[in-house]
């Protein structure tokens, strides 16, 4: 046995060892997919959050049109009347627009900022409706044998088969476990 040989086998040994085997035919491998947009879309319960959601973003940009207008209503007040005002009631007017500018940023960032209530609601809503989904289409998967489920939606599945397509499967089971009250 030549050098080169005893090395390869060797190394099959050694990948054999380590349950390294070669690398699983395609043909063994078992997957599907979701589009997850179209699960969102579709399913009642995140529609119901989405729309939850945006009630409280109307909500919230109500309020903030309010601040922003009571803002420019103090700037054109003192951008007006400076000229005619005393110092003392021109340096309130000041601090007054100051004061409500200042609000107005703090509350921007309250709700609209990086770690804002927008976002923690949003979350929260879609959390529910993820885990949902991710347990359907786990129980889904392991009924089929399925080793991947890859989501269209992302946009990094270029082409499936139709086949292999989950995602009729998962809004049904979605609408049953809806009806029946049950989550998992």
């Amino acid at each position: 046995m030549s050098r080169r040989t005893g090395r390869r086998i060797g190394g099959w040994v050694l990948a054999a060892c380590l349950g390294l085997g070669p690398p699983a035919r395609a043909a063994d491998l078992r997957i599907g997919y979701i589009d997850s947009a179209k699960i969102f879309q579709e399913y009642s319960v995140a529609k119901d959050a989405q729309a939850q959601f945006d009630r409280k973003v109307e909500g919230w940009r109500a309020q903030s049109a309010e601040k922003e207008n009571l803002v420019n209503q103090l700037r054109n007040e003192v951008r007006d009347q400076g000229p005619i005002l005393s110092t003392l009631k021109r340096q309130e007017k000041e601090e007054t627009l100051q004061r409500a500018a200042s609000d107005y940023e703090r509350f921007l960032q309250e709700i609209w900022g990086p770690q804002g209530r927008a976002v923690q609601e949003n979350e929260q809503a879609t959390g529910e409706v993820v885990t949902q989904i991710r347990a359907v289409v786990e129980k889904i998967a392991a009924q089929k044998g399925l080793m991947m489920v890859f989501d269209s939606a992302g946009g990094f599945l270029l082409y499936a088969d139709r086949t292999l397509d989950l995602t009729s499967e998962v809004l049904q089971e979605l609408a049953t476990q809806s009806k029946t009250g049950s989550t998992r």
